[in-house]
């Protein structure tokens, strides 16, 4: 089997993120020898359970795990108080102890939603992340951040707490719809725009065979997303400083995802848009070359990003000023922004005028 493994480094709390091919249907194994307990609940969306569930618990009950499962409507909408109480009801139904386990089957709101039940419930109890998106195996599933949203904003309750495994199985990310696949290819383009030039390199060349989902490629994209995150995340566990930099493009994002509805814009689409905004800023700000976003305009449309927001799908440039001002990364009601210098260069908490915001942003209105 190849088994390639990244290791967040958080000294009592580290734990290991595996990448390969077929994983899925060795959960069991792979939980036997960190898990204190034999009794868990398996945790996924309407598409996840459907897709996925059976291969689990097969596999957990090979190993002797006595599992239950739930399920939540899929989609961000989902994402709230109450599904949260339903699932905290629940467990309280399956009488879980501290010692029992929770595991995430799905994508960013899977994982945050159950991560932050685990964080929770009886003041923590463990879990697994297996994230079946490209996007949460890049970025949601690695470095304990749980949430939910408010209808004031996103993620705007939350906690950290780490998993003490993730599990990516690629082979899940070929069961995509093609919308989600690209959405997920904006947070794996951020890594290199923000950390790494080489790879973000290699993205450009590598583009077609990664949107053929060739599998080799697949994990390579995956375990170097998931290197620069746990290196970031294992400097800063609470984003207290570097781990802010994660955040690039994402003031902006959050701000569209809430004005125009969620699920209107997938997060990964808000993004594209929310970095090419941010390198608009940049180019003012900390003197970023227009070439650089020019290029990284023309690598999100080959590879189906959306680069500009539809009028009418959003209310005003007020209404995402207004949001923006809502976002979790704001200090005293002034927005606080990652800007880049050059791409593989980045510099996180950057005030920006709010005349220079909304003439940024209205350069990216259709």
């Amino acid at each position: 089997m190849n088994l390639e493994k990244v290791c967040v480094d958080l000294k009592t709390r580290s734990y290991n993120i595996l990448i390969g091919q077929n994983l899925l249907n060795q959960i069991g194994l792979f939980c036997r020898s960190i898990l204190p307990s034999q009794k868990g609940v398996l945790i996924g969306d309407s598409n996840t359970t459907a897709l996925y569930k059976e291969d689990c618990l097969i596999s957990l009950l090979k190993e002797n795990f006595h599992v239950s499962s739930w399920q939540f409507q899929a989609g961000e909408k989902s994402k709230n108080l109450t599904i949260l109480g339903r699932l905290y009801d629940f467990l309280a139904e399956e009488k879980l102890d501290r010692k029992s386990f929770l595991i995430a089957l799905g994508g960013g709101v899977v994982g945050d939603i159950v991560g932050l039940a685990a964080a929770t419930y009886l003041r923590g109890i463990p879990f697994i992340q297996v994230p079946t998106t490209l996007l949460a195996q890049v970025d949601s599933s690695v470095g304990g951040k749980t949430a939910i949203d408010l209808p004031s904003g996103k993620n705007l309750v939350g906690a950290f707490y780490q998993p003490n495994l993730v599990l990516c199985d690629v082979n899940l990310l070929k069961t995509l719809p093609r919308r989600e696949l690209i959405c997920g290819l904006a947070e794996v383009v951020k890594y290199g725009i923000i950390l790494d030039r080489d790879f973000f390199d290699f993205l450009e060349t590598h583009i077609e065979g990664i949107l053929a989902l060739e599998t080799s490629l697949l994990t390579t994209v995956v375990k170097r997303c998931c290197e620069l995150k746990a290196s970031v995340t294992a400097a800063d566990e609470t984003e207290t400083g570097k781990r802010a930099i994660l955040n690039f493009g994402h003031t902006i994002a959050h701000a569209i995802e809430v004005v125009s509805g969620y699920g209107k814009y997938t997060h990964g689409e808000a993004v594209a848009i929310g970095s090419l905004i941010a390198c608009k800023l940049s180019e003012t700000l900390m003197g970023f070359p227009p070439a650089e976003t020019e290029r990284i305009e023309k690598f999100f449309i080959k590879i189906g990003l959306p680069v500009s927001l539809v009028s009418t799908e959003i209310r005003s440039v007020d209404s995402l000023v207004l949001a923006m001002q809502n976002d979790k990364k704001t200090l005293a009601g002034i927005p606080r922004f990652v800007l880049v210098q050059h791409i593989g260069e980045a510099k996180f908490g950057c005030q920006v005028p709010e005349s220079l915001l909304r003439k940024s942003i209205e350069e990216f209105i259709r």
